[in-house]
């Protein structure tokens, strides 16, 4: 059994699990990249905040009960909450993409966006498809497309968003947290306040990168878990 700290990579929203296979094939030690709530494997499911951090600990259990996380966008908050409520199975925490509070304005920008998606013959599936084949290399874009693009989970995601307090939540949890931007995400507005919030905090600005930045700045993402995990004790 590797002594490396394992990894649980936490997906954003639309997405699944099938997004870290770039990741799995860098890591230096054990993985796993669970399917959120309405995601992947489990698309037909409501999401659920509740549920969805009960998928990342049962996927922190899978590999041994204490694993480094590391969230994107909506993976990202999950993560957030997960930390706060189980302390002890989080070695340490790296939000990409989650640094800003998700408000009334950013919800309804999403369900917005879902009504537009809704209004096509395939649910916004092939204009999915074709944006993330233009912002991901193709080991990524293709088994996120090919697990399926779940937008008819957006308004369950956003119900879930309203009851989110992740500055409340990075204040209760104890452990390292990095926030992990790209410069020209807009999720990193309030990046300044996560960092206030959290007790042992770092922030790290990648220049060049947007929000998909675990993603597609695949040896960057490679690097900042490594950096993380060799600073974790076993």
């Amino acid at each position: 059994m590797s002594d490396v700290m394992p990894v649980v990579f936490v997906h954003g929203l639309r997405l699944s699990g099938a997004c870290w296979q770039q990741q799995a094939r860098l890591a230096r030690g054990p993985v796993a990249a669970p399917d959120l709530p309405g995601h992947g494997a489990r698309r037909g499911e409501r999401f659920t905040l509740d549920g969805a951090v009960d998928a990342v600990v049962e996927a922190i259990d899978e590999v041994g009960g204490r694993a480094v996380l590391l969230g994107h966008s909506l993976g990202g908050y999950v993560s957030i909450a997960t930390a706060a409520r189980h302390p002890e199975r989080v070695a340490s925490l790296v939000g990409a993409g989650c640094s800003l509070v998700p408000s009334t304005v950013l919800r309804g920008g999403f369900r917005f966006a879902r009504r537009g998606l809704a209004r096509t013959s395939d649910d916004g599936a092939s204009f999915s498809a074709w944006m993330l084949r233009r912002v991901l290399p193709a080991e990524v874009a293709e088994p996120v497309i090919a697990a399926g693009i779940a937008s008819e989970v957006i308004p369950d995601v956003m119900a879930a968003a309203g009851g989110m307090d992740p500055l409340a939540d990075l204040a209760r949890y104890p452990g390292r947290v990095l926030l992990l931007n790209g410069r020209h995400d807009h999720f990193r507005l309030g990046e300044r306040r996560f960092l206030a919030a959290c007790r042992e905090g770092a922030l790290q600005v990648v220049p060049g990168a947007g929000h998909y930045l675990p993603l597609n700045r695949g040896e960057v993402c490679a690097r900042v878990v490594e950096r993380v995990v060799s600073g974790v004790a076993g």
